[in-house]
């Protein structure tokens, strides 16, 4: 019983940390500019994305794409930029967590 609950807790932080690692990388990579977590600044909040494109076929390279390349028209009149500065498995990593958010 007690091994149980420890892997348990083991596991729960290890979840903890990755979501805590990939909210650290949305902040290095100047996301929390325009978003949060769960509430609309200039865009939407990250859970609001990850609720919108959950069990979409192929939501993950679309979204990878809107973060390097920018976008348009999809939450509003308010663009999104390009991000040069994230790398395209940075990009994966990100929106793997977002859609993880819903």
């Amino acid at each position: 019983m007690k091994s149980s609950l420890l892997v348990g807790l083991v596991l729960a932080a290890g979840v903890s940390n990755v979501a805590l690692a990939n909210a650290d990388l949305a902040k290095a990579k100047n996301c929390m500019a325009c978003h949060s977590v769960t509430n609309k600044v200039l865009g939407p909040s990250f859970k609001d994305v990850g609720a919108k494109y959950a069990g979409q076929k192929g939501a993950e390279d679309k979204l990878v794409q809107k973060i390097i390349k920018g976008g348009s028209g999809a939450w509003g009149t308010v663009p999104m930029p390009a991000n040069a500065q994230v790398s395209d498995a940075e990009a994966h990593t990100l929106v793997k967590w977002i859609l993880s958010l819903k």
